[in-house]
């Protein structure tokens, strides 16, 4: 082009090349040439957009370290009691902090955006404070029940620190019986952990997200908030997050379920599988503390349980409270 296109080309808004109006002879434009080398169309003008591509945090920068270790000793909390981002700020402000609060909030909203995106942030401890944490699962068994053999639901609760299990026989796997389970376990031990640690079971779990979001059933988060309880539901096809109950199931199939037991009725199985487990657990030592068995360091754990609520009040269904109806028989049978 010369050293002189200077005098014969002129750079519009627009980012393009043109004839410079210098140029009388001829009042048409030249073809655009955009920025990068294209030809371009004359007729139609480019758009160009700012984006900020970092937000500046001045006053937040040297506090960036001291707000995300507050933020990650506040992810090991129960949910409800996460302080808001304006807490956060107040808190910052009391340490000296002089900055805006939206510096604050900004930061606090993508920390935590991203912890959610992250699969690996679904992390389940496999070492459990007392009264941390319990897990659930259900199981499916064969009994014989008034001489005929029959499938039955048993549902297991195991306390994640002292390894004590609880087993329950059901006829079926409904949400009303999982919180029937719930009360009937919590009263077993005398008190409630505050987490719980569940599969994806359809009772429990609405919809499945990136990481460890979930939403849960409603009548399930009811269930949850009367027990003061925070559910936690284990990544997909990762057993291994609940491995302390799913082993129980397997360990007790062997040790209540074969040979089948022989009963009359749920009510005397469950009575059954109360005592056989409080027998286990005295003649089983502890897998983390060798010395004692599982019932010694249960007995020490039941300090550290929340204070027992009671069962939640629900519908009832077919009779009376603890009844389940079968529809082969013309009567309802007690749990």
């Amino acid at each position: 082009m010369g050293d002189d296109w200077r005098g014969h080309y002129r750079l519009d808004p627009a980012g393009l090349f043109r004839a410079a109006p210098a140029d009388r002879g001829d009042r048409t434009d030249a073809v655009g040439v955009a920025r990068d080398g294209a030809q371009g169309d004359p007729g139609q003008a480019r758009e160009f957009k700012y984006e900020r591509g970092v937000q500046p945090a001045p006053k937040l920068g040297e506090w960036v370290e001291v707000l995300t270790k507050i933020l990650e000793k506040d992810a090991k909390l129960p949910r409800r009691e996460r302080r808001s981002t304006q807490r956060l700020f107040e808190e910052l402000r009391g340490c000296g902090y002089d900055g805006a609060h939206d510096s604050v909030h900004r930061f606090v909203r993508a920390w935590r955006d991203e912890r959610a995106r992250v699969p690996a942030q679904a992390f389940v401890p496999m070492s459990f404070a007392p009264g941390e944490a319990y897990q659930f699962d259900w199981s499916h068994e064969t009994i014989t029940l008034q001489g005929l053999p029959l499938t039955i639901k048993a549902a297991h609760m195991k306390l994640s620190h002292s390894r004590m299990p609880f087993v329950r026989a059901y006829f079926r796997e409904t949400q009303e019986l999982v919180f029937d389970a719930h009360d009937k376990a919590f009263l077993f031990y005398g008190g409630v952990c505050r987490r719980g640690i569940y599969d994806n079971m359809k009772t429990a779990v609405e919809a499945i997200f990136v990481g460890e979001a979930r939403q849960y059933n409603r009548r399930f988060q009811q269930m949850c908030s009367h027990h003061l309880v925070e559910p936690v539901a284990c990544t997909p096809a990762s057993g291994w997050e609940k491995g302390q109950v799913e082993n129980q199931v397997g360990n007790l199939r062997d040790q209540l379920f074969r040979p089948k037991p022989r009963v009359k009725s749920l009510a005397e199985l469950n009575a059954w599988l109360e005592d056989q487990s409080i027998g286990y657990a005295k003649r089983t030592k502890h897998p983390e503390f060798k010395d004692r068995t599982i019932w010694e360091v249960f007995q020490d754990e039941r300090a550290s349980l929340m204070e027992l609520r009671g069962p939640i009040r629900r519908l009832r269904r077919a009779g009376g409270p603890g009844q389940h109806h079968l529809p082969d028989h013309g009567r309802s049978q007690p749990l």
